[in-house]
């Protein structure tokens, strides 16, 4: 259990390094909240933990809607892409196409062209094994820590 909290802190520290990105984030987020738009949630395997809590917790992310391969975007919506690996990469890619701007978070960092990019910088898991390899992958844990961050920030934007 020590070794669990220790790993998860170091884990969590190092996302709060991430200040700049996770204001950038938020910004292009809060720009659809602000407006007329939506912010579209396009969450990838354990990852969908944040549309979940964006809709249905305690506190709901303002302009939230849950991204689905048949929505219609507008050029007011901006679209938070969060995928564990490349699951989100096709979809970055038609947006980048049709302009409109979006924030994603992978559990690896890699080049995309994104509004806004923050990387977990997970690339294994955090328990070490016996036979020398690792288990248990936060990704979920991760994106939920980079989730409530991003929405303590859009909600002093909208309170302005």
């Amino acid at each position: 259990m020590k070794m669990l909290a220790t790993q998860t802190a170091g884990l969590l520290q190092r996302l709060a390094k991430q200040e700049e990105a996770v204001e950038d984030t938020a910004r292009v987020l809060a720009q659809a909240a602000v407006g007329e738009g939506n912010i579209f949630l396009a969450a990838f395997g354990e990852m969908k933990a944040v549309v979940e809590t964006a809709l249905n917790g305690v506190e709901p992310l303002a302009s939230a809607v849950d991204w689905k391969p048949d929505s219609i975007l507008t050029s007011a919506d901006r679209v938070w892409i969060l995928a564990p690996n490349d699951e989100g990469d096709e979809l970055a890619g038609r947006l980048n196409d049709a302009g409109i701007p979006f924030a994603m978070v992978t559990g690896v960092a890699r080049e995309l062209e994104a509004d806004a990019f923050i990387s977990l910088g997970i690339s294994k898991g955090l328990i070490p094994t016996d036979d020398g390899g690792r288990t248990l992958v936060p990704y979920a844990m991760g994106a939920l820590f980079i989730y409530h961050a991003v929405k303590l920030i859009i909600d002093e934007m909208l309170a302005e």
